[in-house]
């Protein structure tokens, strides 16, 4: 059962190991990701801030759809971690999943800051609006006990 999908640039750390995990009763996290298979030390510090008892799967998100899709995450509390909004996106597009909590992302010259800690180019804009139009739920939501912040309302 997928409890969450959540885009945060930093994948694994704290805020995401420890309260989103227990807030979730998550029992595995998957970290879906291109970027961080490719980066051998950024992989040994995830492991490193893996709760314990906590199973860690980290694969590409073409191979986490598949995985999602073929049901052997099904007996799993499945929590899902990104560090893109397009791989979010497609992650909730393919395996039909409703909701989507954004985290992080990195600020930069070419992003607008929607929140303190989300920023987005004016193509994740775009993106963001389409999911809202396909009825894809958007929360901002650094930490468990933050007031949800719909992103409908800070995109127009």
């Amino acid at each position: 059962m997928i409890k969450a999908l959540r885009v945060d640039h930093r994948l694994l750390h704290g805020q995401v190991a420890f309260s989103w995990t227990s807030h979730l009763g998550a029992d595995c996290i998957l970290l879906a990701s291109d970027s961080l298979l490719n980066d051998e030390l950024r992989l040994t510090t995830v492991k490193i801030a893996r709760p314990p008892g906590i199973r860690l799967v980290a694969k590409t998100v073409e191979d986490s759809i598949k995985a999602i899709k073929s049901g052997v995450t099904d007996k799993y509390k499945l929590f899902i971690v990104t560090d893109t909004i397009d791989d979010a996106a497609r992650i909730a597009r393919e395996c039909q999943i409703k909701s989507i909590n954004l985290g992080g992302t990195k600020s930069a010259k070419n992003k607008t800051k929607l929140s303190k800690a989300i920023y987005v180019t004016e193509q994740e804009k775009k993106l963001l609006q389409e999911l809202l139009q396909e009825g894809i739920e958007l929360n901002i939501q650094m930490i468990p006990s933050e007031k949800k912040i719909h992103a409908e309302s800070v995109l127009n």
